[in-house]
């Protein structure tokens, strides 16, 4: 992985860039699809492509391990064969999954059993064979195994499972080391910071993330539940201490109004599942606020689902039509808004790209603020 920074904002710490892997360049700050089971919900890798025109997709570590298992993926070649999409990928640990299945998973010094949400058989994940997944899965980029903690969380638990993730860096980066990648391009292992929402457990995380000089690293456990004020607090936190020349990646974030106010923030990198979770329910985004197709409102509304073009996918279906689809419970549907929303947050993305190259980031990120998180 190399990176170049082509653009900074002068009353942030919002900067452009693009992230060179073996598959192709990341363009940042960027927004990752979620793909969690090899697919983005109701998406064709098609249509990522040439119409969203994402750059990069996000994997399930834990997912992808219990179905289809590595011994499918392996055989078809790893992950881009087996999908048929060959741009760069990223996959999580499965630290966030284990973390979600609390009722059935026990964590130790060396490592996590757990429960299959599938059919209640038992697993055991350590920092070396999540590595050994990650290698046989093939993603371009890997996560080190870590623990998420919920919000709120003790201090305490928040400390000692802050040390165990960073015991865990140590054994994934050993293992990752001593390994080599299956098939025929190299993999990027990425740390993650920890320390939930306590500011001197996310300092003491980030200098030690930041000892082992990786080359780029992420911030993990603020898309939980914590207030958005504190997602800021800790990310501004956080960047402060990880290396300006490096990517920074935020897992599982967010709004539009999280996305902008992190590149603020000095983020380059973010995923998360709210567009097309959010989508499949009805919710829009657009420039002028959200829209929940459902309501009445939108019943004889023959205009575009994206009157200002933003998407650039969708002028060709009116909003009176989605809400048909959405109301009848159409597949159709569902895959309209999908792709809506994505493509929504690939071009806010590339307009802040725009807008840091020519110096009015700032202004316009804190205009368009006050309306996206409207209900129209």
């Amino acid at each position: 992985m190399k990176f170049k920074i082509l653009a900074k904002d002068s009353k942030s710490k919002a900067r452009t860039g693009k992230i060179e892997l073996e598959r192709g360049i990341i363009n940042t700050p960027i927004f990752m699809p979620v793909g969690t089971l090899g697919t983005v919900r109701g998406v064709h890798q098609s249509e990522i492509i040439n119409d969203i025109k994402a750059e990069i997709i996000l994997g399930n570590t834990y997912h992808l391990y219990l179905r289809p298992t590595l011994d499918v993926i392996q055989e078809a070649g790893g992950i881009h064969n087996f999908i048929n999409y060959h741009q760069p990928i990223l996959t999580d640990s499965g630290g966030y999954q284990v973390y979600s299945l609390s009722d059935n998973r026990k964590i130790k010094e060396e490592g996590v059993k757990f429960q299959s949400h599938i059919d209640g058989s038992t697993h055991f994940f350590t920092p070396e064979n999540v590595m050994d997944i990650q290698r046989t899965i093939g993603a371009d980029i890997i996560m080190a195994f870590d623990e998420c903690t919920p919000y709120p969380c003790e201090y305490n638990y928040v400390k000692k499972s802050m040390e165990l993730t960073h015991r865990w860096l140590k054994r994934c980066k050993i293992r990752f080391e001593e390994t080599k990648h299956k098939y025929d391009y190299k993999q990027t292992l990425l740390p993650i910071v920890q320390g939930g929402t306590y500011k001197d457990l996310r300092k003491i995380s980030a200098q030690e993330i930041v000892s082992h000089d990786f080359p780029a690293n992420a911030i993990g456990g603020l898309s939980v539940g914590e207030p958005h004020d504190e997602m800021y607090e800790m990310t501004d936190i956080v960047t402060d201490i990880l290396p300006v020349e490096k990517p920074r990646y935020l897992m599982g974030v967010g709004t539009p109004t999280n996305l902008l106010e992190n590149i603020s923030l000095g983020i380059d990198m973010f995923d998360c599942v709210m567009p097309t979770r959010n989508a499949r329910n009805g919710l829009l985004y657009t420039m002028e606020g959200t829209i929940n197709i459902k309501n009445k409102k939108w019943e004889k509304d023959f205009s575009p689902i994206d009157l200002d073009g933003t998407s650039k996918v969708d002028m060709e279906y009116s909003k009176a039509y989605l809400r048909h689809l959405m109301m009848s419970n159409e597949i159709l549907g569902k895959q309209i808004a999908s792709r809506h929303n994505l493509a929504f947050y690939v071009n806010l993305m590339k307009m802040s790209r725009e807008k840091i190259k020519n110096g009015t980031f700032d202004d316009w990120k804190n205009k368009l603020t006050k309306t996206l998180d409207k209900r129209l």
